[in-house]
């Protein structure tokens, strides 16, 4: 930032106190932000696991699967079921809204490979490489991620990211 963030009219390096307000307020609402997403990911779930015939309260079942979770009132789901009128139009994305946070999840967690080792660490590209990047669908990609990983995919990379943990 030292490089670019300027005073317009100074010319004055943008201050070591401002980039620390900035880096501490990247985390900011991560915990409510969190929660109200995953209880939508949760909901689309929840519809895709009732039978295709039954039929639904849509409020009755939104309150149920908001009470499994243990949902704090104070955090209404952002998305109600009228929301996800596009999982259900059979384009292959049923119950799949858990994906993004799942991406996000394997973005961290993968990440971290690079930073455990150097982010230019030649090994660790090559195994991105060769595990990730020229597979793609050639193989299940859980496998294809521990080809890489050697291991199962871990949350607490995320967990940093959005401040919930340190």
């Amino acid at each position: 930032m030292r490089r670019y963030a300027r005073h317009y009219e100074t010319g004055e390096v943008i201050p070591d106190a401002l980039i620390d307000k900035i880096r501490a307020s990247s985390t900011f609402n991560q915990g409510f932000q969190t929660s109200e997403y995953l209880a939508a990911a949760y909901l689309d779930m929840a519809w895709h696991a009732q039978a295709p015939d039954a039929a639904a309260d849509v409020k009755a079942l939104e309150a149920a699967e908001m009470d499994r979770i243990g949902l704090p009132l104070t955090i209404a789901p952002r998305y109600k079921s009228t929301y996800f009128q596009h999982i259900f139009a059979g384009d292959h994305y049923s119950a799949g809204y858990y994906a993004y946070i799942w991406a996000e999840v394997l973005d961290a967690d993968g990440f971290e490979a690079f930073k455990e080792q150097g982010l230019f660490d030649p090994a660790t590209a090559q195994s991105f490489r060769q595990n990730i990047l020229e597979r793609g669908g050639s193989a299940e990609p859980m496998s294809l991620y521990r080809a890489f990983r050697g291991r199962d995919p871990a949350v607490d990379a995320l967990l940093v990211n959005r401040g919930l943990a340190s």
